[in-house]
């Protein structure tokens, strides 16, 4: 976090880090998509390059053709609405030359960010911090084991990654819900103690 202090997409990284979004889902959200009052983002979409077509891009279903909406916590909204207020400042600087495109995630004119380009920008300040084999998909898993270990019951954890069942969340992130186990063992023997004094 401290290393993409400033970087022009810290607020992208973020997002992936603190919602578990997929690249392609961050470069193709939509500000029609984000509802900063409740604090809720619909991923329906997400932005793909158009096969045989280099820098050719189209939105596309999500990766399992299930759309389905987060409620994210209050910083990730937060951060959302500064970055929407960084964004109207861009749009007066560029004048004319903006593009109305309605990504939240855009370059200086308004249009969206090109997942390619999110990915080498994040391996480069990875590497800048010795770090040279994190993936950026390594974000959604951190966002992951971080709901997991917070208590969040796999279900939801499941459906804010948009997985299509909760065996393959659970296949995935099994080691994670093994370390639970233990906790919750550990916590109920310390309830057998205060009861029973065994």
């Amino acid at each position: 976090m401290q290393a993409i202090q400033g970087h022009p997409f810290e607020a992208v990284y973020l997002t992936l880090l603190f919602t578990g979004m997929r690249r392609g889902e961050v470069c193709g959200l939509l500000w029609d998509c984000v509802d900063l009052e409740r604090g809720t983002i619909r991923i329906d979409k997400q932005l793909q390059n158009v096969p045989g077509r280099p820098g050719e891009f189209r939105l596309v279903p999500t990766k399992n053709s299930k759309g389905r909406t987060i409620t994210a916590a209050a910083s990730v909204v937060k951060l959302l609405k500064r970055h929407k207020a960084q964004q109207a400042e861009a749009r007066l600087l560029a004048g004319p030359l903006w593009q109305d495109s309605g990504f939240v995630f855009c370059n200086a004119v308004g249009a969206h960010l090109s997942p390619h380009t999110v990915y080498h920008a994040y391996k480069r300040v990875v590497a800048s911090i010795g770090l040279p084999d994190a993936r950026l998909h390594d974000l959604r898993h951190s966002y992951a084991v971080a709901s997991l270990r917070a208590g969040d019951d796999v279900k939801t954890v499941q459906g804010n990654l948009g997985h299509h069942a909760a065996a393959f969340t659970l296949d995935v992130y099994g080691h994670i819900t093994e370390d639970m186990k233990q906790a919750s063992a550990d916590r109920m023997e310390e309830y057998i103690r205060k009861i029973s004094n065994l």
